[in-house]
């Protein structure tokens, strides 16, 4: 059954000079939250590289969270919480990968240095999914289980605004231009297909 997926997007201009935000919420045409949706924004130049740690863990034979987001050159890690051997692979373009039976945390992270979707998923138990969506900016967020989500600190300029869903009908996320002043408020609305989306995991 599809669903249609509706953001409703403010970019607000906070007091500080050359930095805005971009408050995001989605949700449904029946006005139930959406989380999980990814937005980020890409310059139209370089964009900065920002240090960030991140980690994908395996508790109660589920990975959390369901979604992650990352800047392309991250490094991930994937501590196995449970008692029990999992094995995390992925067979995505971005990054086919494979830590075989493990507990614990893996020594070395994964350097996710290409964008795009990267399915996770474990070869012992087969109802493990997640997603890792690596993005070419460090302006990025992920709406919460209120569908809401913020991105902080943008310099003033011109940006392509993209949305991504991974139970998302396109093939590709929707994209919105915008330029950004340090004095002015740009609303921006638009909806997309979405499938069958699966239950947030609870730690």
């Amino acid at each position: 059954m599809r669903n249609a997926l509706r953001l409703l997007a403010l970019l607000a201009v906070p007091g500080t000079l050359h930095a805005a935000t971009l408050e995001v919420e989605a949700r449904s045409p029946e006005g139930a939250a959406i989380a999980d949706a990814v937005a980020y924004a890409l310059p139209r130049g370089a964009a900065p590289f920002r240090k960030r740690e991140a980690q994908v863990e395996q508790v109660d034979k589920q990975f959390v969270p369901l979604v992650s987001v990352v800047q392309t050159g991250t490094a991930v890690q994937f501590p196995n919480r449970d008692q029990i051997r999992h094995h995390v692979y992925s067979f995505s373009p971005p990054k086919p990968f494979e830590l075989k039976l493990y507990v614990g945390t893996p020594v070395a992270p994964l350097v996710f240095d290409k964008p795009g979707e990267v399915v996770l998923g474990c070869n012992i138990h087969d109802h493990m999914i997640a997603y890792v969506y690596v993005v070419d900016t460090p302006y990025f967020a992920k709406t919460g289980a209120d569908g809401k989500a913020r991105i902080e600190g943008l310099p003033a300029g011109e940006y392509d605004v993209k949305l991504w869903h991974y139970a998302q009908g396109l093939p590709a996320p929707d994209t919105r231009a915008v330029k950004l002043r340090a004095d002015e408020t740009v609303p921006a609305a638009w909806t997309i297909s979405v499938r069958r989306m699966l239950p947030r995991p609870e730690r």
